[in-house]
């Protein structure tokens, strides 16, 4: 890691070093409205308060929180050097979303196979710019950096490229742009940091919705006619603040087993865990981190439910067990739910996809919800009338 991201002595004391930083490394010093400071400061407060960092965990961590601030300024730099971005409308955009694990990453990646739709790739998330053209990506830096930070996280933790395999060139989650708003779920699962996320808990994230469509109109605006399809499991738990910004948007909902998508999320963050903190905080680290997401997704289903109410035909069910079951059958009724057709090149390239199962190809994520100290049953509980109107439990042969 570059010796630039030292970390400071005391973070809370360090939000003039970490702009100062962000500048002279990228000779950016427009952040945009003042708004989000009071998240950036939580944070910080909370890294000095809450983990027990390794040394590479304050490393870590404070790449993080540099790297977060980078995407801001380069969005705020390339708004001002594109005036007029955002004067296209961004039409019925098809956002997947729903309880982590339960499918949402594969049928994003499945229905990106149809050129008609653009999507966000993760280098730029990472550095927000009208998207160039794509043979001429690997002469940008923020591309190469990217791709070198993903690399580096790999080479930490390489059981994660089976848990949850990201590219700098494909399309990614739209957490990483919420998230340089720092008022968000993203940040408050890296590490412990239970002060950040009680703060966040009881914060507005709209000033981030808002900022995140003007990061979507920026990075589409070099092909604005083009239909977006985007995917955040958190959007469930601000379905209303989607629908602020899209109003028209077509919404596709994942559904599976709580018992079995909730330890799958503990799981792939516990992942980094060992690296972050130090290791005799890890048994309890699982435990509390599955209750919080337990507790977290049980209530981001009701408030997701009450948003459904008020936007009748723009949310479409997809069961994770008959995805996995008969998948062309699902992308049909999706294609049904958006209007569109399904051209035979575009199915012959899903159905080409779904042979060659590309998310298998590192291998497959185990996990046991015994190691995290809950029961199956205790799990679903908060879920039981979710669980009982999709059907959700897996039947047993």
């Amino acid at each position: 890691m570059d010796n630039s991201y030292d970390p400071p002595a005391r973070f809370s004391s360090a939000i003039d070093q970490l702009h100062e930083l962000v500048t002279a490394q990228t000779g950016m010093c427009d952040f945009g409205p003042a708004d989000y400071l009071p998240g950036l400061r939580a944070l910080l407060l909370s890294m000095d308060y809450d983990p027990q960092f390794t040394e590479m965990g304050r490393r870590f961590a404070w790449g993080e929180v540099v790297n977060t601030l980078k995407g801001r300024a380069h969005a705020f730099d390339a708004m001002k050097a594109n005036p007029g971005f955002d004067r296209h409308a961004i039409v019925a955009p098809v956002v997947i979303t729903g309880v982590p694990r339960t499918g949402t990453t594969a049928l994003h990646r499945l229905l990106a196979v149809d050129p008609r739709f653009q999507g966000l790739q993760t280098w730029l998330l990472d550095s927000p710019m009208p998207r160039p053209p794509l043979d001429t990506w690997g002469e940008y830096p923020e591309f190469r950096k990217s791709a070198a930070v993903i690399e580096a996280r790999y080479a930490q933790a390489p059981q994660k490229r089976a848990a949850h395999h990201i590219a700098a060139d494909e399309i990614h989650e739209c957490c990483m742009l919420l998230r340089q708003q720092f008022v968000s779920n993203i940040l408050s699962c890296m590490f412990s940091s239970a002060s950040y996320d009680a703060w966040w808990q009881s914060t507005s994230e709209a000033p981030a919705y808002a900022y995140y469509r003007r990061c979507v109109a920026l990075i589409g605006s070099s092909e604005p006619d083009k239909r977006w399809l985007l995917k955040n499991p958190g959007h469930i738990d601000n379905l209303d603040l989607l629908f602020a910004v899209f109003p028209d948007a077509r919404v596709i909902q994942t559904h599976r087993d709580p018992a079995k998508a909730v330890p799958s999320l503990v799981s792939l963050l516990m992942q980094l865990a060992g690296v972050m903190e130090v290791p005799e905080r890890m048994e309890l680290r699982g435990k509390v981190m599955l209750q919080r997401e337990v507790a977290k997704w049980s209530n981001a289903v009701q408030r997701c439910d009450k948003v459904r109410e008020s936007h009748p035909g723009q949310v479409l069910d997809v069961v994770h067990a008959d995805f996995h079951a008969n998948p062309m059958q699902v992308v049909e009724r999706i294609y049904d739910f958006i209007g569109w057709d399904i051209p035979d090149a575009t199915r012959a390239g899903l159905a080409q996809r779904i042979e060659e199962k590309p998310e298998l190809a590192h291998g497959v994520h185990r996990y046991s919800i015994g190691d995290y100290g809950m029961s199956e049953d205790e799990a679903r509980e908060p879920f039981a009338d979710y669980i009982a109107r999709f059907d959700l439990l897996e039947k047993k042969t």
